[in-house]
């Protein structure tokens, strides 16, 4: 019998916890078991002197009633880092480092479909819904690692720019804050993960201020970017900030590489002030996959997801003409072949532009029609035209099996868009994030750690 128990429940709208009975009715297209809620408030003044770790149920007779994780006293950090997975979305991250053998003890977000559908994909499943503003450090158990894929629509180009001044972005000091909270508690390692855009956001004062933060609650940061595309046939670049523990690192010269491009090196020389060191990686690999006919889904040519004849109309007047020479090629092959396409806006009038690269462009939160992604499968003199599908999305995401239950397909391209590439992280958790976690400065990890000079 363990002597303490850590109890969490799974899902609270702050601010109640929201506990899940032990029956429902089960997803009508998927057979998961889809449970009912009902709030249950908790207490947050907790006199405990484990309040750091526990939340005090004020119903504690529903208690065997709940879905609940428990966390063990302690854990082998070296053999099972815990994290604490911020900004979760449906859980892309959880699955990248739980492949390289990291354990994820606590996820927040604040959309309820995501979490179902976290939910739905994880066992058990640590997830908190509810505003990240209503969390405190106390709330947080001891973990080896944080991260953060806050959302990226006030940095992002395609997005109003207003940084991290804006309403969404800007939540990232909140993040911040509660690490600040968790005092001698605060991970080793925390992970941050945003658009490109993040870089040029303020003109580079964004992420300045970031690393700033990250240096008063003292991390050293590196900085590094990487594309899907070294792993799956999607265009994803991403920027990444690791922040790690001082005392961790070595101080040595930096030299820029394939996954940090010149701006970074820019960066570090225009700000001396700040604690930046990067430590050195290996190549990254060359995909496998290089074609979206690859992970596309097959469908009869007289299937109804195909647009009529009406709407394929309009999509080929709609054309350049390097675009009508490109998709006239791929009419010519004699096998089926398969492109992406995009709705652009080019002086005023809406246009559709086929990728030549065989890639598909980098997915994302599909509401409005300009970022919704069409396939174009063409061959043997015939052309089909589609919208791209949420299982799709999930294959170009790096998670082909990943399950979608009870969700629209809107809904489900919404989520993925939304989230990681599931080999990106997974291939910087196990070549930067293991060893730095479970190394310390001395030793030939720490021998690699380069300084930025």
């Amino acid at each position: 019998m363990v002597n303490r128990l850590t109890c969490l429940a799974v899902f609270y709208a702050l601010p109640e916890v929201t506990r899940r009975e032990t029956h429902g009715a089960k997803d009508s297209l998927s057979g998961i078991q889809t449970p009912r809620t009902t709030p249950v408030p908790i207490d947050h003044q907790s006199s405990s002197p484990h309040a750091h770790s526990e939340i005090t149920i004020s119903k504690p007779a529903i208690r065997d009633q709940m879905r609940l994780t428990i966390w063990p006293p302690s854990r082998d950090a070296a053999t099972a880092p815990r994290v604490a997975e911020f900004f979760a979305g449906v859980g892309l991250v959880r699955m990248a480092l739980e492949q390289t053998g990291f354990k994820v003890v606590f996820a927040n977000d604040i959309d309820p479909t995501k979490e179902r559908i976290y939910a739905a994909n994880f066992s058990p499943s640590p997830f908190i819904c509810g505003d990240i503003r209503h969390l405190r450090g106390a709330d947080i158990p001891d973990v080896e690692l944080a991260t953060a894929s806050f959302p990226c629509t006030d940095l992002s180009l395609a997005g109003n720019r207003a940084g991290l001044e804006g309403s969404q972005s800007g939540v990232l000091s909140e993040f911040l804050r509660v690490i600040r909270e968790m005092g001698p508690r605060k991970p080793a390692g925390v992970l941050l993960e945003n658009v490109i855009g993040f870089a040029t956001s303020k003109s580079g004062d964004d992420i300045r201020s970031t690393i700033a933060s990250l240096n008063e609650l003292g991390y050293v940061c590196d900085i590094l970017t990487l594309d899907a595309k070294q792993f799956v046939p999607q265009s994803r670049p991403r920027l990444f900030i690791v922040a790690s523990e001082r005392g961790r690192v070595r101080s040595s010269e930096w030299l820029p590489s394939e996954v940090r491009p010149k701006w970074v090196f820019s960066f570090a020389r225009k700000h001396p002030e700040l604690d930046l060191a990067a430590t050195a990686l290996p190549a990254l690999p060359k995909s496998a996959i290089t074609s979206v006919s690859e992970i596309v889904e097959r469908f009869h040519p007289n299937h109804e997801i195909w647009w009529d004849t009406s709407r394929q109309d309009g999509f080929l007047r709609s054309l350049s003409e390097i675009n009508s020479k490109r998709l006239a090629l791929m009419r010519q092959s004699t096998t089926e072949v398969h492109a992406t396409a995009y709705r652009r806006t080019r002086h005023g009038v809406a246009v559709w532009e086929i990728r030549a690269d065989r890639l598909s462009g980098c997915l994302r939160t599909a509401r409005g029609g300009s970022s919704k992604q069409a396939v174009v499968e063409a061959g043997n003199d015939q052309i089909r035209v589609r919208w791209m599908t949420a299982r799709e999305y999930a294959r170009l995401q790096g998670a082909p099996d990943f399950s979608l239950p009870g969700v629209s397909e809107s809904q489900g391209k919404f989520a993925l868009g939304d989230a990681v590439c599931v080999p990106v992280v997974s291939w910087l958790a196990e070549h930067y994030l293991k060893p730095l976690l479970g190394q310390r400065s001395g030793n030939s990890q720490t021998e690699s750690l380069l300084k930025y000079g």
